[in-house]
Parts: structure tokens; sequence; C-alpha cells
């Protein structure tokens, strides 16, 4: 640039090229903590700190390094409260600008908005840090190219920030670029703006910026960059590390049983369908066994769920050591406490021998405290192809057989045998009694409170369905649900229940939530929100007092299907809730795709073979997912103080469990004083 009076104004290329590259690191580590910052709510104060730090440092030493290689041709020097001040308004202009791209509420505009805040922090730096630049002479400035200067600082910054808001894969790419272009194009422009005018004749024109101004100037710069690129690195790296920390969690919980530490069913079915591929290719033979504890359901009668986990535990780990064999033995627990075994019958064991290994390693006692046990299962095994060609038809035809062990006092292994029928008569005629159940009047239903961890104040009761046969008497859900389901008599009983909770619940003072369970026929069934529509307007109660749970398997059913009859009760107001998390297949998808209000983590996450500590970290990154997504978080199955300590560690604050009470008749807790019902 030429000075008046002769002065010849010129800027180093090197160190120019230095700036450019300061301005291209700082802006990229700008985009990925804004980038972070957008992805959710946790730690949103730190990340914006930390974008509008790496922003305004990044303005703020482009501006200066080309400082160091600006030749004026005059003595120069720094005003270091001006120079100071610049960077403060670096920092709090951009600041404001990211937090106001950050967006509140729906308006379209804040990325833009944002933008040129951004944009004007950008000039306002520069013609503080150019007001701080003192040399001989009058200073004026080219009015055109000033507003140029601004105009060109302000649009890439727009550009930027719309880019980063946009949910393109290459968003936090084109932040980079566009924000680096504005603080680039705009200095340039402001310095080709300034003028030097009168009072410069005679002076020592080859005279740069005084040694001590430029080591000092140049200590400094190398500070912030140091600190704008070293802290964009290691706070990208280890904000990277975490989440990766979290996934491997996540999916662990997904693919591994959290009591036992067995594969669950999702990794079973990964592994069924590779072994029987295999088994095809290699015109081998795979056995499928199921193992069934016998009396689990005794067990946890007689002497609490907490016994149950440990003999489930104890018989997970004793299975497991039959998988270190060479005949690639797999070992997975279903859930409850149903176990499922695959065994390739080409090895020397054949499946007579990897049957026996089993009842062998079952068959010892399991200490409980004073007491000791001695467990018993139920075992059937189906062939691949000898009894099935396919996967589905193989898993049920072994459970056939499992369950005609059961039947049998006198063989606990049985080997599927299609002639066989006496499970299916039974079914049948448990079926039939089922269908008459409705119109007889023997089903009816408990509740169980749910309850807040901090002050122990009631938030709401789930509706559990009971079925008081005449003749059997009281039949588990355990076992005529699934036989509702099979039959698809889910649906009408299912409408009943969902009635009669909410004609009771309308009556309720306090006007706590009720909780009615969904299960995977009636969601994919058509007419599930018109019958929940109905059943309120008859009713009376407000749809914000309802909530349906349902598991995992159920929306995944028929996913499209699921997913459009969600959002239809959410519509209407009434809340949903992902029941038993933990014990499925606890996708990441399927909380990012369904609208769920409320996560109920698994009464497992409790009883596990982790340590307490272990139990806690877990609980917490559900309810990091829960925060993620907008859902609030019910631990299930909380029957002791310690359990509740864990959950208190943990920052639960939602609770469900015989701690704070059994499911149980309306007419009792009414007894308690809990409820009472108006007239």
């Amino acid at each position: 640039m030429r000075i008046n009076h002769g002065a010849v104004a010129d800027h180093s290329l090197a160190l120019v090229g230095v700036a450019a590259l300061v301005c291209l690191a700082g802006a990229w580590a700008t985009s990925r903590f804004f980038q972070r910052m957008t992805d959710g709510e946790d730690e949103r104060g730190a990340w914006l700190f930390l974008t509008a730090l790496a922003s305004g440092v990044t303005i703020w030493c482009t501006h200066f390094v080309d400082i160091l290689g600006y030749r004026p041709g005059v003595a120069m020097e720094l005003d270091w409260t001006l120079t100071a001040i610049s960077l403060v308004i670096a920092v709090a202009g951009s600041a404001a600008g990211f937090l106001l791209a950050a967006g509140i509420g729906r308006f379209a505009g804040w990325p833009a908005l944002g933008g040129a805040v951004v944009g004007l922090s950008v000039s306002s730096m520069h013609y503080v840090g150019m007001t701080a630049m003192h040399m001989p002479g009058s200073m004026s400035w080219d009015s055109e190219l000033v507003v140029l200067s601004v105009t060109l600082g302000v649009i890439p910054a727009v550009l930027a920030l719309q880019a980063a808001r946009s949910g393109s894969r290459h968003a936090a790419n084109q932040m980079c670029l566009l924000f680096a272009a504005s603080v680039v194009l705009m200095h340039f422009t402001g310095m080709a703006s300034m003028r030097h005018g009168s009072g410069m004749a005679g002076m020592d024109m080859g005279t740069p910026m005084n040694q001590a101004s430029q080591y000092a100037l140049a200590i400094a710069i190398a500070v912030m960059s140091f600190v704008t690129i070293g802290a964009g690195m290691v706070g990208y790296v280890i904000d990277g590390h975490t989440r990766a920390v979290t996934l491997e969690r996540f999916r662990r919980l997904a693919m591994y049983d959290v009591l036992t530490g067995l594969p669950n069913r999702a990794s079973l079915n990964d592994r069924l369908d590779e072994e029987i591929e295999r088994a095809r290719q290699h015109e081998g033979r795979l056995g499928l066994i199921v193992i069934d504890v016998d009396n689990f359901k005794e067990i946890n009668d007689l002497r609490g769920h907490p016994a149950g986990d440990e003999v489930l535990r104890v018989l997970g780990a004793r299975m497991a050591e039959l998988t270190q064999g060479e005949d690639g033995a797999f070992i997975a627990r279903m859930g409850g406490d149903e176990f499922v075994a695959l065994c390739r019958l080409d090895g020397s064991r054949g499946l007579t021998g990897f049957v026996d290994d089993l009842r062998r390693v079952l068959a010892p006692s399991i200490a409980l405290g004073a007491e000791t046990i001695v467990p018993r299962a139920s075992i059937g095994a189906a062939v691949f192809p000898d009894h099935a060609d396919d996967a589905e038809t193989l898993v049920n035809n072994a459970d056939l057989a499992m369950y005609r062990a059961k039947s049998d006092p006198l063989h606990n292994v049985c080997l599927y045998d299609a002639s066989l029928d006496g499970r299916t008569r039974s079914r049948r005629g448990l079926s039939a009694d089922l269908r008459e159940a409705l119109d007889r009047d023997e089903l009816f239903l408990h509740y169980q409170v749910q309850t807040a961890v901090e002050t122990g104040e009631p938030l709401g009761y789930e509706a559990l369905l009971r079925w008081q046969h005449p003749q059997r008497g009281l039949i588990s859900p355990d076992e005529f649900i699934p036989l509702a389901e099979d039959t698809r008599l889910i649906v009408p009983i299912g409408a009943w229940v969902l009635r009669t909770a909410c004609a009771e619940a309308v009556r309720w003072e306090p006007p706590y939530r009720v909780s009615v369970n969904v299960s995977a026929v009636q969601l994919i069934e058509p007419g599930l929100a018109d019958t929940v529509r109905d059943v309120l307007a008859e009713t009376g109660l407000p749809a914000d007092r309802l909530e349906l749970e349902m598991t995992e398997t159920a929306v995944f059913t028929d996913r499209e299907h699921a997913l459009r009859t969600l959002e239809e009760v959410k519509a209407m107001g009434v809340g949903v809730a992902l029941d038993d998390f933990g014990v499925g297949y606890s996708s990441l998808d399927a909380l990012r795709s369904f609208p769920f209000d409320r996560i109920k983590i698994d009464r497992s996450f409790f009883s596990g073979s982790g340590t307490p500590q272990q139990t806690v970290e877990l609980i917490q990154t559900v309810l990091s997912l829960g925060r993620t997504f907008g859902m609030a978080v019910l631990a299930e199955g909380i029957e002791t103080d310690d359990q509740l300590a864990l959950l208190s560690e943990a920052g639960c604050g939602e609770a469900q469990g015989f701690l704070f009470g059994r499911p149980t008749a309306l007419e009792d807790i009414l007894l308690t004083g809990q409820l009472t019902r108006a007239q």
C-alpha cells in the first residue's frame, strides 16, 4: 500500500501466510466447538465458552500476526489497553453471535442473526486494533473500503453459521472455511482502507515497529495461537474419546445381559444366523438348546427378587464355562429365567454330550446366605436341519420341546418331536378359558406406585393385569399374556385394561398419572390410537394423565406403523414410555426415532455382576441418553435401601418397586390414604 508523502507500506508475505494458517487453524477449532455446542444440551455453556474463546482469539491473532509483518515505513507503537480491549470485543461479540445462532424456539433466522453479530465483532475488533497502532502523522480511512470490509466480514459469517446449522454432513468444514474467509477478507480489505496523512515529511521512513513492541506482540500471539489450536485439538480428542466410551458402554448394554454378562437376544439372533449359514455351507448340523429354570417364580416369591437374580447370575456364569471349547458353543440369556445355547454337532462332543455338560454345571447347589437351593432346569433341543430349516422355526421347536420337558416330571430333557402335541392341547384349553375370562369378570387390575426418589411422594400408578381362573386359581401374567398375544386376544383385553384404568384414574385425588402397558400385537393392530381417543372421551380422563408403556420389541415389530400410531397418540397429549430398557435390544435408534417421554430402566440394572460404581455409571449413561433425547428416566424393581442409595447417587429422580409398594388392588391403596376416590 503506497503512503502519502513518499511513505511506502507493505507486508511480509511470510507473515501473511502465517496469519492465514493461524486463521484457518482457529476456524477449524471454532467450527468443531460450535458443532459440539449444538449437538445437545449437556455442558452447553462450557462449549459456548470454548467456541467464543477460539473464535475471538482466532480473529485477534490473525489481525496481529499480520500487523507484525506490516511495514508502514515509520516507527509504530501499540496502545496495549486498546489492544486488550480489541481481544475482549472479539471474544464477547463471538459469544453473543454463537449463542444467537444456536437458536431459541423455531425462528429460522437465528443462524443468520448470529452470523451477523459474529461478523460485526470481526469488524469491531479490527478497527479497535487499528486504532491501537500509534504512528507519526495523521491516519484516516477510505469510507467506501471500510463499508466493503464490514460487508465482507458479515456476509461470510452469516453463511458460516447458516451452514453450521444446516444439518449437512460437511457442515463443520463449510463453517470453518466461511468463517476463515470472513476474518481474512475483512482484515485485508480493512488494512487497504487505511491512509497515512500529513506530518510525515522528513521522518526516517525505514524504521519498523520498535523491537520491544514487536517481541512482546510476537510472544503474545504465539501463546494465544498455541492456546487456541492446542485447546481445539485436546478438547476435540477428549470429547471424541468420551463419546466413544459412551457408545461402547451402550453397545455393551445393547448386546449383553446386564445381570449375567451373557450375550442377550440381539446377540443370539446375529450368531444364530451365522451358525445356520455355516452349517448350510459345510453340510453340518447345529443344535439349539433352550434352558428354562424350574420353579423360578417360587424362588422370587419366597426369597425375594435379589435371591432370584443371584441364582440367574450363578447359573449364567456356570454355563459360560462351556463356551470355551472348539465346537462353537454359544450361550445367551433370552430374558427372565430362559437361556439358549448353540452347539455345532460336527465335533466330538455332539448334542447328547453338550446337554450332559449343561446338566452337570447346572446341578450343584447354590448358597443364598444361610440357605441353599438345588437348581433344576427344563431343557428342550432341536437340530438344524433335522427339525427346522430356518432360525425362527428352530427356536420355536426347541421351545416346544422345553415346555414338554417342563410338563414331564420324569424327563427334564426333551428333543423336539413333531408328533407330540400335549402342550398345544393345553394352550388351546387355556386359550378358550381366556376368551371367556372377560365375560366372566375373571380379569382385574392391580396398581403399583411410581415414586419420586428425593421426596418419596407418589408420581403415578402402573396398572397391571391379573387373571383369577375358576379352577387353576391366580394365573401368572407371564403365562397368560404371551398366550393372549399369540391368539390376539390381547387386543380386546388391552382395550378393557385401558378403559378400566382410565375410568378409575379419573376419580383419583390427587390426580396422579396412570400407566398402561401396550403389547406388540396391540401396537401393530390398526385402531389403537382410535381406541385411546374413544376411551379418553368416554371416561373424561385428561390425556396428560395417561401414559402408555411398551417394550422395544413392540415398537420394532412393525416400525413404520408403530411410529405413526405413537405420533397420533402423542398428538392427543398422551405420554409414551419405553419399558424394560436394558433387557432387549436397547437400540440407540429406538430412542432417536420414537417419541418416548420416559425410559424405564429394567430391574436387572441393580442386580448385575458389576460393582456398585459400575451400576451407578450404567444408570448415569441412561440418564445422559434421556437428557440427550429429552426423556425422563424411571428405575424399576427397587426393592432394597442399597438399591435406592445407588439410584440417588446416580441422580435418577423416579423409581418403582417393592420398596415403595407391591402391586395391589385399588381398594387396598385407598385404605392406605395415598389415594382418595372422588364421588
